[in-house]
């Protein structure tokens, strides 16, 4: 991507709020928290008179029955990170004290501690015998009309503490509800200056870091944003390469290769390789190409990092600097024009016509027309394919006519093209014409007629169980071994993972590696 690296920007952003939320939280906000929970508030009204009441009844203040009985249960926790020690405390009304709660329009009828995390916090509510305190009652513990004072308890991190009081309403507050109890407690290092600070019935994160959650998700949607919206939703591979690669080779496989370079100069912003309708002249013309390009520049046996040529089979023995990669098994077929009347030929017959003992479509089933052998040039690959696969090695027929438009249509007659599109187009436009072609060439053209070879179609399965004679292995080569990150590897990677695999299907061409018998991309 082009200037400023929005992307980077964001996943860095992306990276440094979910660790400031963690700062936060645990290094800043939650090192020393002392927070309270109201559990209970509830008043029962006309206890004395229920029905039900039953012991409700009972509860009285100087032989009197309460004054609308209201029930606290408050919880005090330690809600922070770290301990809470007693002397970490600020006292509240006497030196041992360090909570007070206080209960607007109601006075303190009577207060117990109730459940506790664990069982050592009970010894902060057990009696000293100090001097002048009343039986059972411990240091700072206190229950004074509308307040009720508690000690300074030591509170490891989630520990908690329960305070169950009964309350009557007071004879002078005339309001229909009580205010919500208050309570009042400092501690020294605390967040939020160290005061007690009311949590929820289940703890959440703190306002701070939910901020910072939503902080992260818009992080999260700004990437899902570039990423959907830029050109190249393709993840580039992890081995792209920069630099400029010159291609060559089989005008057969050339299809494949313009797509996987397409596809690879999209995913890989770096890499060029530019194609012109120049670049592919044929497999060997391909091979001569690499050959004699590096000579001039490396010499040797110095490898090239830039340049590929793909061909239809093997190199000759006179290449040793040229090194092999199967890519795929590609699949030719024979195509002829519509007007012969013939879709399917045996092997011997193909032999026959080629070696110009045939020349009729009539001797083989066809119609009463000369055969025209439309040809490409010496050097191709499905043209070799055609010689040593399917003739026995036997040669074609002498060309008659350089240019195959002065084919005469009224005797049979043989020429050749320089490329495969060239020959399809002769093909279809020639009475009596024959020729050949990779599959993937032929398969949306209506104007033709594929030709099945002893009664198999151009196919992989075919190929697989030994029927179909026409096919070959295509090769990259490349002259010595490139670097392993040189545009020229890194390009052959791309041709053998997911993307070029999905390439190479989509022309009719299977990978090597996915043949049932992988053996048939062995180097012929």
């Amino acid at each position: 991507m082009n200037g400023f690296p929005w992307e980077s920007a964001i996943a860095m952003l992306g990276l440094a709020i979910p660790l400031a939320a963690a700062a936060w939280e645990f290094a800043f906000a939650g090192r020393k928290r002392l927070g309270y929970r109201i559990q209970m508030d509830t008043t029962a009204p006309d206890a004395a008179e229920a029905l039900h009441a039953g012991v409700l009844r009972q509860m009285q203040r100087d032989n009197a029955s309460l004054r609308d009985p209201s029930f606290v249960l408050l919880r005090i926790e330690n809600s922070g990170w770290t301990l809470i020690d007693s002397g970490d405390y600020v006292s509240q009304g006497s030196e041992h004290a360090g909570i007070e709660v206080r209960f607007p329009g109601r006075r303190v009828v009577g207060m117990v501690a109730t459940e506790m995390s664990h069982d050592y916090l009970r010894r902060s509510f057990v009696s000293t015998h100090r001097e002048g305190a009343p039986a059972g009652a411990a240091p700072g513990l206190e229950v004074v009309d509308g307040r009720i004072t508690l000690p300074k308890v030591t509170l490891n991190r989630g520990n908690h503490y329960k305070v169950l009081a009964v309350l009557e309403r007071e004879r002078d507050f005339a309001g229909e509800e009580f205010p919500d109890p208050q309570v009042v407690a400092g501690i020294k290092g605390g967040v939020h200056g160290g005061s007690i600070r009311k949590t929820a019935s289940h703890v959440l994160a703190s306002k701070p870091v939910m901020t910072f959650i939503a902080m992260l998700v818009l992080v999260v949607a700004a990437q899902s944003l570039t990423t959907f919206t830029r050109d190249d939703v393709r993840a580039a591979p992890l081995d792209c390469a920069q630099g400029t690669l010159a291609l060559s080779g089989s005008t057969a496989f050339a299809p494949v290769v313009r797509e996987a370079a397409k596809q690879y100069e999209k995913t890989c912003p770096d890499a060029r390789i530019p194609i012109t309708e120049n670049t592919f002249k044929g497999s060997v013309a391909g091979l001569d190409t690499l050959a004699a390009a590096d000579k001039e520049t490396k010499g040797g046996n110095a490898g090239s990092p830039d340049r590929l040529a793909f061909t239809d089979g093997k190199k000759s023995i006179r290449r040793p600097q040229l090194l092999p990669r199967p890519v795929a098994l590609a699949l030719f077929t024979l195509v002829v024009s519509k007007d012969t009347g013939v879709q399917d030929l045996d092997k011997s017959q193909v032999r026959q016509i080629y070696a110009g003992r045939v020349t009729n479509w009539r001797q083989v089933g066809g119609n009463d027309i000369p055969i025209q052998l439309i040809s490409r040039n010496p050097g191709s690959g499905t043209r070799s394919t055609l010689v040593q696969q399917v003739l026995g090695g036997k040669e074609l027929m002498e060309v008659t006519q350089g240019d195959c438009a002065a084919l005469d249509t009224g005797r049979p007659g043989r020429c050749e093209v320089g490329d495969t599109g060239t020959l399809l187009d002769t093909v279809s436009a020639t009475p009596g014409a024959l020729g050949h072609s990779e599959i993937g060439a032929t398969n949306n053209r209506d104007d033709l007629q594929q030709v099945r070879i002893d009664g198999y179609a151009a196919t992989l399965e075919g190929v697989d169980g030994g029927a179909y004679p026409y096919w070959q292995t295509e090769f990259a080569y490349t002259y010595g071994e490139p670097p392993a990150d040189s545009i020229a590897a890194g390009f052959l990677r791309y041709l053998a993972n997911e993307v070029g695999k999905d390439v190479l299907r989509s022309q009719g061409h299977r990978p090597c590696a996915e043949l049932a018998k992988p053996l048939l991309c062995r180097p012929t």
